[in-house]
């Protein structure tokens, strides 16, 4: 028994058009005017609608342990959430402990993991490099499919990289054809700004911002991506913020180098002004790298690299912490923990402030939202509309306006950074897998019924060497 979605307009990465869309065993298995339905099929009205991919999120934290504690969503919450907002797919962090090998952490990964109810991938972060790392980064690649690391220059102690393990990282990464994520901000010049700011008594959450200043990010950025260059890595830079390392990435492109960037709705839509909120309600803004002040170029600078291809995805950073979590920063902004939900926002907003503002296309909206994350880290099932991909479709209604709220989302944060924020149009249904998983107002998903979707690597050496 297939499924057909009827009458609505198609939107993929390079065209619009009207079309039925056939379903069938989970994969879209025709494209045409006025499919006539076979013995058993069903039908769905998709008339005034939009039907997108599902959307694929390249950057969330699922039941993330960070900065004593856990994030709060769970990997069967935080799909759902991100279904209700029409991402049907994301790509967690499997995060090695000191000492920890590859494969182990993977382990831990897939035990969490396995409540999901949308499909999912890891990239693996590699917080400590040992002499056997490059033979598991490759294990991690050839048996496990998963084809991208994480390295953070940030989080000194915890998580952070120093220069010759980013050095091995990209050297290795550059030999297996695997994308190097990267967590940019100059994680040494952060930990001395915390600490002399806490010295002189400045501890609350405004101060988060002052303690990593957009030249952190920009220098780091740079430096990211010229130990790419020297190996020809692929880099892809996440959840950039500023106009300086906005400028590091275009002299990257420009010189020829293979990279990608990434931004997210917060770093488009808010300003600093939003740590200054009273009850230490600027708690909730608090994730790294920080939300930019206006009036300075950032946000100016992000959009126009939306605008000109210059950034190729819009992920979310989606790692939520209730607000009980966040007073643990209460005196000390350094333990506030990092982080915000986002996944399911990610949609309306870029269709709200992205499409309907006239920044972009539906079409460019949807290569950032789905076909360039799928693309770029070797989903190849997944980020577009056509014959023989994964039936992950979203029907989108333009009609209508809301406002997003915690009152409403899915997600178990207490808190929405865009609380308040007004949107056109509507998720009506969300169908992941071939099947209607959310109907506008209720879920109607399997706990477990996502799948772990494995990958080939598919960017091998293609940089500039210096």
């Amino acid at each position: 028994m297939g499924l057909i979605v009827k009458g609505g307009e198609v939107v993929t990465a390079a065209e619009r058009f009207f079309a039925d869309v056939r379903i069938d065993g989970g994969t879209i298995t025709d494209l045409g005017a006025k499919l006539d339905p076979r013995t058993g099929d069903e039908t769905l009205d998709a008339s005034g609608h939009l039907v997108l991919p599902g959307f694929v999120d390249p950057h969330v934290h699922m039941e993330l342990p960070f900065m004593g504690t856990v994030s709060a969503d769970d990997f069967e919450t935080g799909t759902a959430s991100g279904i209700a907002g029409g991402t049907t797919t994301i790509i967690d962090f499997c995060i090695q402990t000191p000492g920890q090998p590859l494969t182990s952490a993977i382990t831990q990964w897939h035990a969490k993991s396995a409540k999901a109810v949308g499909d999912y991938s890891y990239h693996m972060a590699i917080t400590d490099f040992g002499p056997n790392t490059p033979n598991e980064m490759r294990e991690v690649v050839q048996k496990h499919g998963i084809t991208s690391f994480k390295v953070f220059m940030a989080y000194k102690g915890a998580l952070m990289v120093d220069d010759g393990q980013l050095y091995q990282v990209m050297k290795t990464a550059a030999e297996i054809g695997a994308v190097v994520t990267v967590h940019a901000e100059n994680g040494d010049a952060v930990f001395h700004l915390q600490r002399e700011l806490l010295a002189a008594g400045n501890t609350g959450p405004e101060y988060h911002p002052v303690s990593r200043p957009s030249t952190v990010e920009g220098e780091a950025t740079e430096r990211a991506l010229m130990m790419a260059r020297l190996h020809g890595a692929t880099a892809y830079i996440v959840h950039m913020t500023c106009k300086e390392s906005m400028h590091a990435l275009e002299r990257a492109k420009l010189s020829g180098q293979h990279c990608y960037g990434e931004t997210c709705p917060q770093y488009l839509l808010l300003d600093d002004s939003v740590f200054t909120k009273p009850d230490f309600g600027g708690s909730a803004y608090v994730m790294s790298p920080p939300i930019r002040p206006r009036g300075v170029g950032h946000h100016e600078a992000l959009w126009a690299g939306i605008q000109n291809g210059l950034l190729d995805s819009v992920g979310t950073d989606h790692c939520p912490f209730t607000h009980a979590q966040k007073l643990a920063g209460q005196g000390d902004f350094t333990k506030i923990p990092n982080g915000a939900a986002g996944v399911e926002d990610r949609l309306q907003l870029l269709y709200t402030y992205g499409v309907q503002a006239g920044h972009i296309s539906l079409e460019r909206m949807v290569e950032l939202g789905a076909t360039a994350p799928a693309r770029i880290f070797g989903l190849t099932g997944k980020g577009s509309v056509a014959v023989g991909k994964d039936a992950d479709l979203v029907l989108y209604s333009p009609e209508g306006k809301s406002t997003r709220s915690a009152k409403t989302h899915h997600s178990r944060a207490d808190r929405s950074i865009f609380e308040g924020f007004e949107v056109q149009g509507r998720v009506a249904k969300t169908i992941v897998n071939g099947r209607v998983a959310y109907d506008g107002q209720q879920l109607m998903v399997t706990r477990g019924s996502g799948r772990f979707i494995t990958r080939k690597p598919s960017h091998f050496a293609a940089g500039v060497k210096a």
